[in-house]
């Protein structure tokens, strides 16, 4: 999916709303245990009750790898699901030298067929640009991310007093382009993502942090926000697991378009729709 795509979307559906697949065995409804393949059946739910309120849905692959063979049939089964118009972001945080990112690569955009992965920065250049040789696809890069332990790295200064997540902005801004290059950007951290825009004011913004982890939508937007919305609010457990019964993927729905609703008065007041 191309930037200009991906915009098209935003404002034919009113929303930057992109959905988290972490989709855990020991937490999805019951009566999906006895089904032949209950990851699938459980995420062909949630695609079936939420595809035309997002922009975008991100499988986590940790939940599926845990589960052997199986969970990577479920995960390509759940991709080739997926429809055309949306965004398919491997939430992986792969990242290592030259060859080895080769082949990550093509593990995701090849055999998979994901539109986007998540990378890690910190091995460097060699380690990110094995993804960007694929036309048409984009690595999300950890930018600054909204846990805890953020804090043990990102956030250390070097002689001159700047941050390293912001050293690593500038420099990795180079290796790509704002039609190939996204950012992890946590909603936890509201100011950060101010500091984030400033250092890469065209880039689009994968944020996750909005529900479950106690995100402000409105932040989010107020401190994100570029022209083109720049911006795509992932939000996982609060949408997947808003009911563990046989209401399931309604209650999902019902979270998706409160949050949908929440996106739609914000690009009315940007005047983006």
């Amino acid at each position: 999916m191309t930037r200009k795509e991906l915009i098209e979307q935003i404002r034919s559906k009113r929303s930057f709303l992109c959905v988290g697949l972490d989709t855990d065995l020991d937490k999805i409804p019951a009566h999906l245990l006895q089904s032949e393949d209950p990851i699938f059946e459980f995420n062909k739910a949630i695609i079936d009750a939420t595809r035309d309120l997002c922009v975008a849905y991100k499988p986590n692959v940790a939940f599926y790898e845990a589960l052997g063979p199986k969970g990577w049939e479920s995960l390509k089964k759940t991709i080739d699901y997926i429809p055309s118009h949306c965004l398919t972001i491997a939430d992986a945080k792969r990242g290592d030298i030259g060859n080895t990112s080769l082949y990550y690569a093509k593990t995701f955009f090849e055999y998979l067929n994901c539109d986007a992965v998540t990378v890690a920065p910190y091995m460097g250049e060699d380690s990110v640009t094995p993804f960007q040789a694929f036309p048409g696809k984009w690595v999300i890069l950890l930018a600054l991310t909204s846990n805890k332990g953020a804090l043990d790295f990102q956030f250390t200064t070097d002689t001159s007093g700047e941050e390293l997540y912001k050293k690593v902005l500038k420099k990795s801004a180079k290796w790509g382009s704002d039609e190939n290059l996204m950012y992890v950007v946590g909603a936890t951290r509201a100011e950060g993502i101010a500091e984030v825009r400033k250092l890469v004011p065209n880039h689009f913004f994968l944020v996750p942090g909005v529900g479950a982890q106690g995100g402000s939508m409105e932040d989010v937007a107020a401190y994100g926000w570029n022209a083109d919305c720049g911006l795509l609010v992932n939000a996982s457990r609060s949408i997947i697991y808003a009911s563990n019964g046989s209401d399931f993927a309604e209650k999902a729905r019902e979270e998706a378009q409160n949050l949908q609703q929440q996106m739609e008065v914000i690009l009315k007041e940007k005047q983006f729709v």
